[in-house]
């Protein structure tokens, strides 16, 4: 391993005893949301011609494990620029200030956690940052994931991390990269922490080590992750009887907006009743013993918990809250649409006056 480059990777199977035993204290695991993984995708979608990687600033939580651990939770991000050439890099260092005044007004909890980057690709060794050296041999042409320069932004987050902006935090940060190769039909999520080599007092390189990456969904993450899921698989016949609904349209030309609304209603509840004979088959399988799995009082209790969070009402007092309702909803659609034909008149009289 030549240890002339500033940037060293080592994997968690190849550490030695003696090196793991520096890493006890710092970060063990990474819970990364998906709506930080999308904004790094559109990123790179929307990088600059010529392009080698992207960066941006991680923002998100620390949090200590009942075990002493330190975990993070990576929950929002945003771009910063910058421009690599050779071993020299230039980041925004007043944008990034600048983004994280406005992020600190919309909520105060987020703190700067580390640094995000996409995977190097192959042949940009000379104007984006270098080669990196790892104890894995690197077969040419593959996407790498840490850079020679990728010491000198890690530094930069470091006194980021450590600062004001930080919430006073312990100057540790993190470095999440994404694989965008798709060379096996899939994005690579990794991440990484660093910890400096010394000789003799002196820094003498960044030593990269992988540590575990869990992805965590909040629920309306999980919901519309799971619609954009529907949308990319076709979601059968009922995705196609939706789209029949939605290329529906008004006198106007306009599409009716409830038809869409309807279509999600209806497969919400077609997925909660999936969901409630689910439960209620498990339920009589342990009722009369013939379940196959071991019983768990947790999952009893929880479903105690989700019957009794519904209020108990009569039928028909419940017939009438929903007409009720659903005549209210009826109403503003109605007079949605009144006032878009208005306008539409009323820009047509203009148009035609203007001519005259």
């Amino acid at each position: 391993m030549d240890l002339s480059t500033p940037a060293l990777l080592l994997n968690p199977s190849t550490s030695t005893k003696s090196t793991s035993s520096l890493y006890s204290s710092s970060v063990s695991s990474i819970e990364v949301h998906p709506l930080v993984l999308l904004s790094v995708l559109d990123h790179h979608t929307r990088r600059q011609e010529g392009a080698g990687r992207v960066i941006g600033t991680l923002l998100g939580r620390r949090n200590t494990n009942s075990d002493g651990k330190l975990n993070v939770e990576v929950t929002n991000c945003f771009a910063v620029p910058h421009a690599e050439h050779g071993d020299e890099v230039a980041i925004g260092k007043d944008f990034n200030r600048q983004m994280l005044a406005l992020h600190n007004r919309a909520n105060r909890n987020e703190v700067v956690v580390g640094w995000y980057a996409t995977a190097l690709p192959p042949g940009s060794e000379g104007k984006d940052g270098g080669s990196s050296n790892s104890n894995e041999e690197e077969t040419e042409g593959e996407y790498k994931c840490i850079a020679d320069t990728s010491s000198l932004i890690h530094e930069f987050y470091a006194g980021e991390c450590g600062g004001p902006s930080s919430g006073g935090g312990d100057g540790d940060p993190i470095h999440l990269v994404l694989d965008t190769s798709l060379k096996y039909d899939t994005i690579a999520i990794k991440a990484y922490r660093s910890t400096p080599i010394a000789i003799k007092g002196e820094p003498f390189a960044n030593m990269f080590h992988e540590i575990r990456v869990r992805i965590k969904s909040a629920e309306s993450e999980r919901i519309c992750v799971d619609k954009m899921i529907k949308g990319l698989s076709g979601g059968g016949k009922q995705v196609d009887h939706a789209e029949a609904l939605l290329h529906h349209e008004d006198v106007l030309g306009n599409k009716e907006p409830g038809k869409e609304d309807a279509m999600g209603l209806q497969m919400s509840m077609e997925k909660l009743l999936q969901l409630l004979e689910s439960a209620s088959t498990y339920v009589d399988q342990i009722v009369d013993g013939t379940v196959k799995i071991p019983t768990d009082d947790r999952v009893g209790r929880k479903l105690y918990d989700a019957i009794s969070s519904v209020p108990r009402i009569r039928n028909e007092i419940f017939d009438g809250m929903f007409h009720d309702s659903l005549q209210d909803l009826l109403m503003v659609s109605y007079l949605s649409n009144l006032t878009k034909t208005q306008l539409v008149i009323a820009e047509k009289l203009n148009e035609t006056l203007t001519l005259a």
